[in-house]
């Protein structure tokens, strides 16, 4: 019987310790994955201004072929003449 109840009492105190460290590792990854949040935003800023600065280049790159297509066709125009 004596046996019975210590390893009741071993089991027990097994069990009590191991909660502590769930607990432990609980808040550790809530942490993390607060760092890792702010990052992940951090990055989705970066990556929208990135593609804002991109949208520009574009349209300037448009605007540009426009104006050289403009060039080229009185250029055209005029050598025909």
């Amino acid at each position: 019987m004596k046996k019975v109840f210590l390893s009741l009492a071993l089991v027990a105190a097994l069990t009590v310790v191991s909660c502590k460290q769930a607990e432990e590792k609980t808040e550790e990854t809530t942490v993390e994955a607060t760092e890792a949040t702010e990052v992940a935003e951090d990055a989705a800023v970066v990556a929208d201004s990135a593609a804002t600065e991109a949208t520009e280049a574009a349209a300037t790159a448009t605007d540009a072929a426009a104006t050289a297509t403009d060039a080229a066709a009185t250029a055209t125009d005029a050598a025909k003449k």
